[in-house]
């Protein structure tokens, strides 16, 4: 992890102790042995047994990970059948902190290797021979290569991550919070620097502790849902489609249309979130208000190619090319329909799935002037032989035209200073650009979607004109409200003040 001040703070390290296998032919008395080592190692009785029992195997193993100074302890008492040898594990010293993002070393077949997250992904990196293996581990003192090589012994190489420890702690602190607060069953957040692609933090419950993955019941929560996890992200969609409307000429910020309430299209109803007709109304009120119709009225002003082109733009429906093992490329077959009630729905992002980081790399697109960038976690890599590579992902690619960009980001500050939650968390020196969305989930066995479950996101960046982040964050079947703006409002309030007064950034207004 790399903080503010450019200190580095170990994220993985390495451990060294025993292992201790008994021969059960040379053990004597089962009853007394199990006595002598229970005074040192917590041995449950029944497995001992049966294992102390298989008088054929030349080797069975008691227990891992013992200390020092408790191997000490049993070479003194010279117990017959005993053995120790040596092993090393990594540690991780946050525990639970970006769980997720490091991952962890575990066992495939009789070979260690890293097992999802970055463990994963830099496998190649971080991995050793039989005689080295894991002696390398995230970099803790890298500004001077040369001690960390020699002091610590580096192997092949050592990643150096965007990770800033601190901010990891709020997101994840705010995501415990207001998770346990709504009763959710899956909570996430990412926060980013939109004009790099630099990530400081990725984090998503429930989480899990890789110090003692074994003792997870469930594998599934090992699995990073911000970056395989697909969803139907909802009104945050609101904002691409008006600004490919924007970007093509067929709106501006005060065109208006005839809100109804409801359209039907291809003998299907779409509505508004109510179901209400709000008369003749702007392109801003369509945000201030989150209408429905009113992003399928610029979908339509746009037309299916128009609106195809620029969602693929966005990156829907291919890989961000983020340094994590599994990304999925979203689940956007809809982009492809004739049918219009296809093309409106996913207007206002409904119909198709799509991941939070890929979501959120196409927000960024709002902030930074108009460019995809890719989302990134590691830096630097450096090599024992003594030089370093930089792994910054510098690639930009237009999408928006700058303008429309720009236009779009001063919509969505007057989102915040007027109409979210009626401007209650306009901040009086710092302008915010931000958007909630409440999208319903998906029922995959009968199909249609779920009446009494929510999907709630939000996202922003600030300072809105020269951004340093992007906040996303994500609550998957909140209890007790059935709205974002009502969950997420403050957590994420939360999370942006504390950015501004931790990184001292100035105000612009």
């Amino acid at each position: 992890f790399q903080a503010r001040d450019g200190t580095f703070v170990s994220a993985a390290g390495l451990k060294s102790g025993f292992l201790a296998a008994i021969r059960p032919s040379e053990v004597g008395d089962p009853e007394t042995l199990l006595n002598a080592l229970g005074e040192i190692l917590p041995l449950e009785r029944e497995s001992f047994f049966a294992k102390a029992a298989k008088s054929e195997d030349p080797y069975e193993e008691l227990t891992r990970r013992i200390s020092p100074k408790d191997a000490e302890r049993i070479t003194a008492k010279q117990l017959p059948g005993v053995s120790l040898y040596k092993e090393r594990w990594r540690f991780y010293p946050g525990e639970r902190l970006s769980a997720h993002l490091l991952g962890f070393v575990g066992w495939d077949g009789v070979l260690r290797s890293g097992r999802y997250g970055l463990e994963r992904y830099y496998d190649d990196v971080l991995s050793r021979g039989s005689e080295s293996v894991y002696r390398n581990f995230f970099s803790e003192l890298l500004f001077d290569v040369a001690k960390a090589v020699g002091e610590n012994e580096r192997g092949a190489g050592d990643i150096v991550t965007s990770i800033e420890p601190s901010v990891a702690q709020v997101l994840e602190d705010t995501l415990e919070d207001v998770s346990e607060r709504f009763s959710a069953s899956r909570a996430g957040g990412i926060v980013m620097d939109p004009m790099t692609g630099r990530i400081y933090a990725l984090s998503l419950l429930p989480s899990f502790n890789p110090n003692e993955f074994s003792k997870e019941a469930e594998v599934n929560v090992f699995s990073n849902f911000l970056t395989e996890g697909v969803f139907e992200m909802g009104s945050i969609i609101k904002p691409l489609t008006l600004a490919a409307g924007l970007d093509a000429g067929v709106i501006t910020a005060t065109s208006t249309y005839l809100d109804a309430g409801f359209l039907v299209l291809n003998e299907k109803r779409i509505s508004n979130f109510d179901g209400k007709g709000r008369g003749r109304v702007s392109m801003q009120e369509v945000l201030n208000q989150s209408l429905n119709t009113g992003a399928a009225y610029v979908a339509l002003q746009l037309g299916a190619e128009r609106f195809r082109k620029y969602f693929q733009g966005y990156g829907f429906g291919e890989e961000t090319g983020i340094d994590l093992p599994n990304e999925a490329p979203g689940l956007v077959r809809n982009l492809m329909s004739t049918r219009e009630i296809e093309l409106v729905t996913a207007s206002y992002g409904q119909g198709i799935a799509l991941t939070p980081i890929q979501t959120v790399r196409a927000l960024a697109a709002l902030a930074n002037g108009g460019v995809l960038v890719t989302p990134h976690l590691v830096t630097k890599i450096n090599y024992e032989l003594g030089f370093s590579r930089s792994v910054e992902k510098d690639e930009r690619v237009r999408i928006l035209k700058r303008e429309s960009a720009e236009e779009m980001t001063r919509m969505l500050v007057q989102v915040v200073d007027t109409a979210l939650l009626q401007g209650a968390y306009k901040l009086p020196h710092h302008t915010v650009a931000a958007k909630t969305g409440t999208a319903l989930i998906a029922n995959p066995e009968g199909g249609g979607y779920y009446e009494d479950r929510f999907l709630h996101t939000f996202f922003g960046y600030v300072p809105a004109y020269e951004p340093r982040f992007i906040v996303f964050l994500l609550l998957a079947e909140p209890k007790g409200t059935p709205f974002a703006a009502y969950s997420l409002t403050e957590p994420f309030m939360k999370i942006v003040k504390f950015l501004i007064n931790y990184y001292g950034i100035p105000p612009d207004r």
